[in-house]
């Protein structure tokens, strides 16, 4: 799935892929034009292979959970905390299945973020919350919420343990997203038990594992406050542990940096003042006050405005904004998307998503990050930026900060003992190596073997920061293609001259389930979002009576490639425009393929669907818009590719307004809908021609396929065999698809 960074007002664009919702951005995500990209290893060649040796460090160090047959346990200590680690204690009678996610204590109130409960709610990814989150203080959850905590779908397990603070009372015993399986409850009258038996997710294209697994994980809450984590049996390594108790807000200031009114600059930008506070020990707030009041939230004038500070550690420290080297930034952005309200929301490491915005006011806050911790004086300065300016209209000048009095509330768990704290707040955050930044990939690769590669797919023996083992994609959308949607952009970034055009964002890892040929014998049969729902069907049409290779691998290609020109087209119908997307297909959308990869019927990679009309005002869904198994392009699609002509595209048509209408013989949902007919011509009056056109259009690509390795490492031969493999199914996808009408090559010379 792609989300541009377009929609949310940023410099740059990146898309997330697999659901068709938008996600949240991770804080490196949103802030790295702060940093032009730049090369991060060592590359050779090993065949048609290119080969990319990380520079030590350059994805930081991964942190595994290392808890399993021990137990941590958390005493008060007035409103504080201390932590110990001892042998397993372990509660073999479970109580019953709790069903939902409500528990209301009978038999006692359990003190916690300095009230007495007697009822929280269990999360079936491994977290208790108390209370009533804070209202957005997620503003683009991964999805409804399990009743305990949620993060942004991509964030970052390191950087998203430190967002959880300041919205709810909770605590995470065994925090990991995707998570599923039954979990129990057991009140006695000294303590309450809560035991979890879950599996991490399996056998979609998104997973690590085809098979279950078992993860066995327990918490004790004592009538004394005291809080027993137990950790008995469990195969994923990456969690957030830790409590979370909401900080009092007892404040201190830190430091203020004034500014000259600048009259020509509107009141609501106009900074006059930057303040800086730290809140109980652990937060960091910063407060922008402006000469006049801020735009309040719902005004669409918000899209776009950006209030940022800067933070530059490096020594001596600088005394103009020109002369920072930013070690850091926390951004204020204004997004209004999808024709949703406008508001506010903070990016940056370790700062909370929510922005409170008031009077002459923005504040947000977060703790200390990775890269500010031990560092005892910092320069702070700010940029503000206007909807539709990239550079600032105002800067307020770098000023030293001594950061004193905040500690970092993240801490290795295991090696705490009751001398150690109190803490008002204490986790960790267990985690894979950190994501890589896209320009950095580029870069890495360009700089050394030369401008000549139209996209970039990257794989891995080594496993990242992310939940998914699919990745986003992104690029600057060289060539210079115009009537898609969406021009070229931030070349420079990308250290290309005008020929790269899109990549992965992050490695595939070669363990990962579509890095696989096939399913493994036994795998478990899963929903139609699966391969193995069509492992009988696509093994019939095949003629070696197996289903074609690396499936998964080619849906993740297909698409994520497929994004370098779809879908951010809209059409004009009869003076309305209208959104085909945005992003992917809208779901009602007639977008048949008009080359099948494997199947007779199939709806577009980039989503859509194939609707068959009814003639009753129902309309029956023949194929969906997911984009397992692998499926090509719709005509729609090969316009803007510049493969076909724009009379080569038959009419199609938008169903809005869907409403399930039960199922045919077949098992294909029927909807009713509104039907909007398409043409071409609509799409060309909103967007202006494809150019160049199908007489001069690119026809011939070349595809860089990347396998990377740690410093002092080489491809393992499972990653240098499925990366082959994988790019061999690439050429022969790219051909089938696009009906022999473009070349793709895999070229790294």
């Amino acid at each position: 799935m792609k989300v541009r960074t377009g929609c949310l007002s940023l410099a740059g664009m990146l898309v997330l892929c697999g659901l068709l919702l938008c996600p949240s951005l991770s804080s490196g995500q949103e802030d790295e034009r702060i940093e032009p990209g730049h090369s991060i290893g060592k590359v050779s060649t090993q065949g048609d292979l290119i080969v990319m040796e990380l520079d030590d460090g350059a994805l930081g160090k991964a942190n595994l959970f290392d808890l399993v047959g021990h137990t941590l346990r958390f005493v008060p200590d007035g409103s504080r905390y201390r932590v110990e680690t001892g042998a397993l204690q372990w509660d073999s009678d479970f109580g019953p299945e709790l069903t939902g996610a409500e528990v209301t204590l009978h038999q006692f109130a359990f003190p916690f973020s300095g009230q007495q409960w007697t009822s929280f709610h269990v999360g079936t990814t491994g977290s208790i919350r108390f209370g009533t989150p804070e209202k957005d203080s997620n503003p683009f959850p991964r999805g409804s919420s399990d009743g305990g905590v949620s993060i942004g779908r991509f964030d970052p397990l390191a950087e998203a343990a430190s967002t959880l603070i300041d919205s709810a009372p909770a605590m995470c015993v065994f925090f990991k997203p995707r998570m599923s399986g039954p979990h129990y409850v057991k009140e006695l009258p000294d303590r309450v038990v809560i035991t979890w038996d879950v599996t991490e997710p399996f056998g979609n294209i998104q997973d690590f594992t085809w098979f279950k697994t078992t993860n066995r994980f327990q918490a004790v809450l004592d009538r004394d406050g005291s809080i027993e984590m137990s950790y008995k049996e469990l195969a994923a390594k990456d969690a957030i542990v830790g409590i979370y108790p909401v900080p009092a807000g007892a404040e201190k200031p830190l430091a203020t940096l004034s500014a000259e009114p600048h009259p020509a600059v509107a009141a609501h930008l106009d900074v006059r003042n930057l303040k800086l506070a730290v809140v109980d020990s652990v937060l960091l707030k910063v407060t922008f006050e402006t000469r006049g009041p801020v735009l309040a939230e719902g005004d669409p004038a918000v899209d776009g405005i950006t209030y940022r500070v800067l933070f530059d550690a490096h020594e001596p420290l600088p005394s103009s904004a020109d002369a920072a080297r930013p070690t850091l930034a926390w951004t204020v952005r204004g997004i209004a998307w999808r024709g949703r309200p406008s508001r506010y929301i903070a990016f940056g490491p370790g700062v909370s998503r929510r922005v409170k915005a008031a009077g002459n006011t923005i504040t947000l806050q977060g703790v200390l990050p990775t890269a500010l911790r031990g560092v005892e004086q910092v320069a702070v300065y700010a940029e503000i930026s206007a909807p539709g300016t990239p550079a600032p209209v105002e800067r307020l000048s770098p000023h030293p900060v001594r950061l004193a009095g905040i500690r970092n509330p993240e801490a290795h768990l295991s090696s705490l003992t009751r001398k150690d704290g109190p803490f008002a707040v204490v986790y960790e955050s267990f985690h894979y190596l950190s994501l890589p930044r896209p320009q950095d990939l580029s870069c890495t690769v360009i700089k050394a073997l030369g401008d000549k590669f139209d996209f970039l797919a990257y794989y891995s023996d080594f496993r990242i920061d992310n939940q998914e083992a699919g990745t986003p994609s992104d690029g600057p959308k060289g060539g210079n293609v115009m009537g898609t949607g969406e021009g070229q952009h931030d070349l420079e970034g990308y250290c290309t001259q005008g020929r790269f055009q899109w990549g992965f964002v992050q490695p595939v890892y070669v363990g990962s389930s579509q890095m696989q040929e096939r399913p493994p014998e036994g795998a478990p049969v899963g929903s139609d979002r699966d391969i193995t729902f069509y492992s009988h069907q696509l093994a019939e049409s095949s003629p070696d009576g197996k289903m074609l290779p690396y499936n998964y691998a080619m849906s993740q290609i297909g698409h994520e490639m497929g994004h370098r020109w779809s879908a951010f087209v809209s059409a004009k119908v009869n003076g309305e425009t209208v959104s085909l997307g945005p992003v992917h297909w809208a779901r009602g959308l007639q977008a048949p393929v008009a080359f099948p990869y494997q199947r007779p019927t199939e709806a577009s990679a980039m989503g859509g669907g194939v609707w068959q009309d009814n003639f009753d005002g129902t309309y029956t869904q023949l194929d969906d818009d997911y984009y397992v198994p692998a499926t090509g392009y719709s005509y729609l699609d090969l316009y803007l590719m510049g493969l076909i002509s724009a009379a080569e595209v038959p009419d199609f048509f938008l169903l809005r307004n869907l409403v399930p209408a039960g199922k045919d013989a077949n098992g294909h949902p029927i909807f009713k809908a509104d039907r909007t007919k398409v043409t071409i011509q609509d799409v060309i009056a909103a967007e202006g021609p494809r150019l160049p056109d199908v007489d001069h259009s690119q026809r011939k690509f070349n595809t860089g396929i990347v396998v990377m390795v740690e410093h002092g490492q080489s491809p393992s031969p499972e990653l240098v065999e499925r990366a082959n493999a994988i790019r061999e199914r690439w050429m022969d996808y790219w051909r089938t698809t696009t009906g022999r009408r473009a070349l793709m090559t895999t070229n790294p010379r």
